[in-house]
């Protein structure tokens, strides 16, 4: 693996078992609401593009589908093949989602949630995501909207804030997924027809502060990251901070709430 693959993959290696653990939180009922999208019989064969530990695969699979799921994270993978043991339908394997090991016009339809806004090469993750898939197969691609639209991440950062001064809620990117007219504008370039962009909110609750720190810090790969560099001694006394600053403003059982945004397109003929 090139030395760029290995810093993309790095994060995604060390917050995989926590994103296995906590993650369902949040990214289940999106998973669900991705399906939405599309019919889903045992006929139905998927690709799931980026896709960590198998929530979506995982979900389909329980619906009937033969399911290919494919990540750039070692780690992520195994988690997948744990959760997945009692699911033969589900393949999965280490690939990288701009250089999918799939033939031409193979899939009946293709997710890819919170994974491929990452990829260093967007446009080449849509084409092969458009490559791989059969004519009139349905796309469906999840982005994160804007961190300050969403309650969820401003408690979060709230908290990583009152720990490290120099934690910021992060600003709005023009150039990202966020912003829904770069995302239609990018699926049609890739060849994708009927395209459009729609909002989708979670809610979800903490019966304290402690559970929301753990459960939103275990499932993210950049403050995995940061925790690997500060050490195990400076996150605890972060982590006292943050959770001490939580006690005080989160209120158990409050709903928080969190937006995505899904790109939806369909495969030309």
């Amino acid at each position: 693996m090139s030395e760029q693959l290995s810093s993309v993959v790095r994060p995604w290696d060390l917050v995989a078992e926590g994103y296995a653990e906590t993650g369902a939180t949040v990214l289940g009922p999106f998973a669900a609401h991705a399906l939405e999208y599309v019919t889903i019989s045992s006929e139905s064969e998927i690709v799931d593009v980026a896709a960590g530990t198998g929530l979506l695969s995982i979900a389909a699979a329980e619906l009937g589908a033969r399911v290919q799921a494919v990540d750039l994270s070692p780690s992520m993978i195994d988690q997948l093949v744990a959760a997945a043991a009692e699911h033969p339908t589900i393949t999965a394997e280490v690939g990288d989602g701009q250089a999918l090991p799939y033939e031409d016009n193979r899939f009946d339809a293709g997710f890819s949630l919170f994974g491929l806004m990452f990829f260093p090469d967007r446009p080449e993750g849509f084409a092969e995501l458009c490559r791989v898939l059969r004519p009139g197969a349905t796309a469906v691609v999840a982005a994160w909207a804007p961190a300050a639209e969403s309650s969820l991440m401003r408690a979060l950062f709230g908290a990583l804030t009152a720990a490290d001064p120099t934690a910021t809620l992060p600003q709005p990117d023009a150039r990202s997924l966020e912003n829904p007219r770069v995302f239609d504008a990018e699926m049609r370039a890739a060849g994708f027809l009927d395209v459009r962009v729609e909002q989708h909110t979670v809610e979800v609750c903490y019966p304290d502060a402690t559970a929301l720190w753990e459960s939103t810090t275990r499932s993210s790969a950049p403050l995995a990251v940061v925790r690997d560099e500060v050490g195990e001694k400076e996150w605890q006394r972060r982590s006292t901070a943050a959770i001490d600053h939580l006690t005080v403003t989160y209120r158990p059982n409050t709903p928080l709430r969190t937006t995505a945004l899904f790109g939806i397109g369909t495969a030309p003929s």
